[in-house]
């Protein structure tokens, strides 16, 4: 167990301060995803075949993932206070060389520094997380984990509007001066903090797997976050080969719709955060993979209606964002001095999970569709489940205090 000192009262978060981490996070982490509805019209703009354009989602999560292990790791030893706003002012210029790309070489090594600056979501959590007090942490990283969601969910549909009305190369115009802006002000309303330790760089992040081999709980922690994480782009991806097809046969815009359906993850978040603040972090996510098993069901049982589909899609995102939001709360309370380099093991056992999960869902739709899909997902689930019941003990969090 690793202890720290409360945040002083004028370093304590505030709910205001709360709330601008999480709109921050979400404009930040959406940065990723504007590309994704305008694949074909920025391939004709730049004279290059529709089947190049997915290059430009990969490019951006290659950049994304090596932000995660290069960059988030240094927020435990640089002040906050400077490398937020350094990182989002550089992102800043990444969209900024998007918006001007004149040809599409250039276009897909801008969007990678835009995926590889665009990790301040990540870099906020755990700074709230020291700002929290304990008894707050839970629902503190839980707002902003909503935030980011959102950003995620709502990006697709600003960028298109955007993109309609001015042209996609708008799109990263704004997003440049959004990001621009929102460096400006952090780097005004972020609090001060103590130096940080000093570690080289080489050390920092061969410290990152040595952080996870220390906590059995962390290991608990990450194999479950994994598991769910690749149950959820097997369901989403899956979801999108569904709709595709008859009986449904739905165009991209209204498979997109169905996205507006998993605003209730993301809004369920914050709420069960206060399951950590109260003691409830293992029973909470065991809770939380029941009911992902339970929608998996309900969407396997009702796959010729849209609502059983739509329920399982309401049901589902629940419970992969509440389970998120519990496990990473959790990591925190592990080694307070270690909040980011957690969170990088995190983000990538997720991303890598997110991966897996990708792969799997074709493979399975093509043996045997949507059935197949779905109790592939259940199988994850269920070994979740079994890991949970056999190591709850190990990520029991105490009320009120680190652990």
């Amino acid at each position: 167990m690793s202890t720290t000192k409360l945040p002083s009262a004028s370093n304590r978060i505030s709910g205001g301060m709360t709330w601008l981490f999480a709109i921050v996070g979400g404009a930040a982490v959406g940065n990723l995803y504007w590309a994704q509805p305008l694949l074909a019209t920025i391939a004709k703009s730049l004279g290059v075949p529709i089947g190049s354009a997915g290059a430009m989602v990969t490019m951006t999560q290659i950049g994304y993932a090596l932000g995660i292990v290069l960059i988030v790791p240094l927020g435990d030893v640089v002040i906050r206070r400077r490398l937020i706003p350094l990182v989002m002012f550089f992102s800043a210029l990444a969209l900024l060389a998007t918006g001007l790309a004149p040809s599409y070489t250039m276009l897909l090594a801008s969007l990678t520094t835009v995926g590889l600056t665009t990790v301040a979501g990540q870099l906020l959590i755990p700074l709230a997380s020291d700002l929290a007090i304990p008894a707050e942490r839970g629902r503190t990283v839980g707002t902003i984990v909503g935030g980011i969601l959102i950003g995620i969910l709502l990006s697709r549909t600003i960028s298109g509007v955007i993109a309609d009305a001015f042209g996609w190369r708008a799109v990263y115009f704004l997003a440049a001066a959004t990001t621009a802006s929102f460096s400006v002000l952090l780097t005004r309303v972020l609090p001060a903090e103590n130096e940080r330790p000093r570690i080289a760089y080489g050390q920092l992040l061969a410290s990152v797997p040595a952080v996870v081999r220390k906590h059995r709980s962390v290991q608990v922690t990450l194999a479950i976050g994994s598991l769910g994480f690749c149950t959820f782009t097997m369901f989403w991806t899956g979801l999108t080969f569904l709709l595709s097809a008859p009986p449904f046969s739905y165009s991209l815009s209204q498979i997109g719709l169905m996205g507006l359906v998993g605003l209730a993850g993301s809004l369920a978040a914050r709420r069960v955060g206060w399951l950590h603040d109260n003691g409830y972090s293992a029973a909470g996510t065991g809770a939380a993979l029941v009911l992902a098993f339970v929608s998996l069901g309900i969407g396997a049982a009702g796959s010729a209606s849209i609502v059983p589909v739509a329920v399982a899609v309401l049901l589902f995102d629940v419970a992969i964002q509440g389970n998120n939001v519990l496990n990473q709360t959790r990591l925190f309370s592990v080694e307070p001095e270690a909040r980011s380099r957690l969170n990088t093991a995190f983000v990538s056992c997720n991303f890598l999970g997110g991966a897996a999960g990708s792969l799997l869902s074709g493979f399975l739709w093509e043996s045997g569709g949507w059935t197949a899909v779905m109790s592939g997902a259940m199988a994850l689930i269920g070994l979740a489940l079994l890991l949970w019941a056999s190591q709850r003990r190990h990520i029991q969090v105490s009320h009120g205090r680190d652990a």
